[in-house]
């Protein structure tokens, strides 16, 4: 690890890295091939995939760690049996990378009915099944429920990594990078980068982040990068890196860390192993900031307890790091008809607001909301809870999958001792 001399925040950023994001985001989505004008249902053929959906079977295959995720599923599949006499079996999952081996695996033996009906999924895997054309469709635009979500002001909604969705996944839930610290310890949290490089200069010793490949550490990395790369370069994140690239638009990054890490937690020589952990040690008192992407976890950590309830949650002010998770069809499944059904209720006004509810999952809807009709508005509509992320700020679209493997084997050279 190389040290240097310390620099001052304002170094590290150019005056256009502290322009608003909304901007570049506009470009950056016309420059990835982004289309506002969306193809809308037939009812003729929608009424056809309702007729064939009934009494098909759907293997759902999703991440199956969180109990409030899995009995949020149980609660769809329950509505689905009832209104579309459909019956989902939620085929719990560790890692979707082996999904898509499976999946891979099947069509490659000529296998016509696969094993799974409908996945969730976004980033690499996504980008893998669609450029090895082991999806099915175009088909999110076709489902009823998707003219509600909001492709305009939530753009990940059909940009996936840097990667234009084509319709070849339907957006489920969003998530952004948050930060959090207790109002009792932090009176004016740090709202853009150069503000988090003083404050850990100011609390040495009391703030960190996960260490890579953990996923909330790569996104801290990634948030980083972002923000240092001036806007006329920003572009480039979202195409596949070069080496060339890596170097010249990394370089900063490499310096900001170097400054950054001898006021963390330890020295920066070691780091917490999950964000979880990291939320804990700030629960303790022993850091001062936490970060998560799920800008509602404050708001589920006070009310279960395992935060104080003076936990305020905040975002930079010109935008974090956001996106979307999805759901896709395999092309070898067997019961296409019954997982768009599932997937365009999942996509409705009804789930899409108890999963938002913080009592019951807290993942934030695709939808905009302004869309809907005032008795489908009134389903978003409760109490603020303590802890909910009340100033939210632009969500900033995923660096290109590509940039992931670089950026974290350099930063495992440099710092992973």
């Amino acid at each position: 690890m190389t040290s240097r001399a310390p620099r001052t925040p304002d170094q590290f950023l150019s005056p256009p890295t502290r322009r608003t994001a909304l901007g570049w985001l506009a470009s950056a989505g016309l420059a990835c091939g982004l289309n506002p004008l969306l193809v809308r249902a037939d009812p003729v053929l929608w009424n056809r995939t309702l007729e064939q959906a009934r009494g098909q079977s759907v293997y759902f295959y999703a991440w199956g760690g969180s109990p409030p995720i899995n009995d949020y599923i149980q609660w769809a599949a329950k509505h689905v049996l009832e209104r579309f006499d459909i019956k989902v079996t939620h085929v719990k999952v560790q890692d979707t990378a082996d999904v898509v081996r499976q999946v891979r695996s099947e069509v490659a033996a000529g296998k016509p009915d696969g094993s799974v009906d409908l996945l969730w999924i976004n980033g690499a895997n996504f980008s893998t099944m669609k450029r090895e054309r082991l999806l099915f469709g175009p088909f999110a635009e076709q489902l009823p429920a998707f003219a509600n979500v909001d492709t305009k002001g939530k753009p990940t909604t059909i940009l996936d990594f840097a990667e234009p969705v084509d319709g070849m996944e339907a957006p489920w839930g969003m998530a952004q990078l948050t930060f959090m610290a207790d109002s009792n310890r932090v009176k004016h949290p740090p709202r853009k980068l150069s503000d988090w490089l003083a404050f850990a200069a100011q609390h040495p010793g009391r703030s960190s982040y996960p260490r890579p490949p953990d996923f909330h550490g790569m996104t801290f990395i990634k948030q980083v990068l972002i923000d240092l790369t001036p806007l006329p370069d920003r572009q480039k994140l979202y195409q596949p890196v070069t080496p060339e690239l890596f170097t010249r638009i990394g370089g900063p990054l490499w310096g900001f860390l170097d400054s950054l890490h001898p006021h963390l937690w330890r020295q920066g020589k070691q780091f917490p192993t999950t964000a979880a952990a990291q939320r804990q040690m700030m629960s303790d008192g022993e850091l001062l900031l936490a970060l998560t992407f799920n800008p509602n976890e404050v708001a589920n950590e006070i009310a279960a307890k395992r935060l104080s309830a003076t936990t305020v949650s905040f975002q930079f002010t010109g935008g974090t790091i956001g996106n979307s998770h999805f759901l896709a069809i395999p092309i070898n499944a067997r019961a296409k008809p019954a997982a768009q059904v599932l997937t365009n209720f999942f996509l409705s006004p009804r789930a899409q607001a108890r999963k938002a509810d913080i009592a019951v999952w807290g993942d934030p809807t695709v939808l905009d909301v302004r869309l809907l009709s005032p008795s489908d508005r009134s389903l978003f509509r409760g109490s603020v809870q303590p802890g909910q992320l009340l100033d939210t700020a632009p969500a900033l679209p995923e660096p290109h999958e590509s940039w992931v493997a670089p950026v974290q084997n350099e930063w495992t050279r440099r710092y992973g001792m």
